[in-house]
């Protein structure tokens, strides 16, 4: 038997509500529905999602927990930013490697907002030892990531998605044929949902269903800092 989605539209609802009062004072007012309709539920998704993600993600971990756990912190820091805003109108939850706590190991996103949601794969923002490790196993291996990029390219599941630099790496060939993802500074996948699919029927075999489709980009990346997938 199927499970009932913990998500309903009143987490999107409270989400655009909070786009127009993203304020202390009504906030304060509507905590209760921010820890009813958005924080209880998403640890209830997350529960859900831990023991059939394992069958296809085995070390990528998932904490079922309100704070400190897979739940992204919902406040801002604003404390060196011009937008003073306190919250995020978003959710997002961080599917990390289960080799260390920080977000340069490849990891999964799960991104909910008001008519934007997604599904990424990948490593964003990796430091400086990372990204080396991952350019020097495309230079490595072009053909292998070649294969795996061309399949996601033509898998209309899946946008191949990050920032470049205008010029590649210091001493890598401008001609090299692998000189476009060497410019990449992120290497991520990442995949649409509507609300619908979060919310009308259940949404762990999408989003476990996706998670194995990512699997040979997830595992190049693993490789690449000698990290098991």
């Amino acid at each position: 038997m199927s499970n009932l989605s913990p998500i309903s539209y009143e987490l999107f609802d409270f989400l655009a509500d909070l786009q127009s009062n993203n304020n202390r004072p009504w906030f304060a007012e509507h905590k209760h529905r921010y820890t009813e309709q958005v924080l209880e539920p998403c640890v209830q998704l997350c529960e859900q999602l831990s023991k059939p993600l394992r069958k296809v993600a085995a070390q990528i971990s998932v904490e079922a927990k309100p704070h400190r756990g897979s739940i992204m912190r919902f406040y801002r820091d604003t404390r060196f930013s011009k937008d003073k805003r306190p919250y995020k109108t978003n959710v997002g939850i961080s599917l990390r490697h289960r080799v260390e706590s920080d977000l340069h190991s490849p990891g999964i996103y799960l991104h909910l907002e008001p008519r934007t949601c997604f599904m990424g794969f990948g490593c964003w923002k990796p430091d400086r030892e990372t990204l080396s490790l991952i350019r020097q196993e495309i230079i490595n291996r072009p053909a292998s990531w070649n294969r795996i990029k061309k399949q996601f390219q033509q898998n209309a599941e899946f946008e191949i998605a990050g920032d470049q630099l205008k010029q590649g790496p210091r001493g890598v060939p401008k001609d090299h044929p692998c000189i476009e993802d060497l410019k990449r500074t992120d290497f991520i996948l990442l995949a649409s949902l509507t609300e619908q699919e979060l919310v009308e029927r259940d949404p762990i075999p999408r989003l476990v269903d996706l998670t194995k489709q990512a699997g040979s980009w997830m595992r190049f990346l693993c490789r690449s800092i000698q990290i098991k997938y």
